[in-house]
């Protein structure tokens, strides 16, 4: 019973840590002090700075004012890597750049053997 007591404290440790620093991070992105968020989300400033401290963990409701405050969606709070968006846009950044490369190199293979 401690044991799952002890991995369950640990899971919302990370949780709690994860979304303090990407709401910290969404909102300086924003150029947004904590008063002017807490503001628009319609919650205490002192509320924003217990979540960044990772002191307090707010309701779902809460954390979509927070999301939609920021433009975000609220499972981004909780993403360690981009989000899914982000990342399917640099995907296809990485192949666009690999079928140009591919390209310039073809038709510069293409070039030497036209003038052989």
């Amino acid at each position: 019973m401690i044991i799952l007591l002890v991995i369950r404290y640990k899971r919302m440790t990370s949780l709690r840590i994860i979304l303090a620093n990407n709401l910290k991070a969404n909102r300086r992105k924003c150029g947004m002090s904590q008063a002017k968020l807490a503001e628009k989300a319609e919650i205490s400033p002192q509320y924003i700075a217990m979540i960044e401290l990772s002191r307090q963990f707010p309701s779902p409701e809460v954390l979509e004012r927070i999301a939609g405050v920021l433009g975000i969606e609220g499972y981004e709070l909780f993403s360690v890597s981009a989000s899914p968006q982000k990342e399917l846009e640099r995907l296809r950044q990485d192949i666009i750049t690999e079928i140009k490369q591919t390209f310039s190199e073809m038709f510069e293979q293409a070039l030497k053997n036209v003038s052989k």
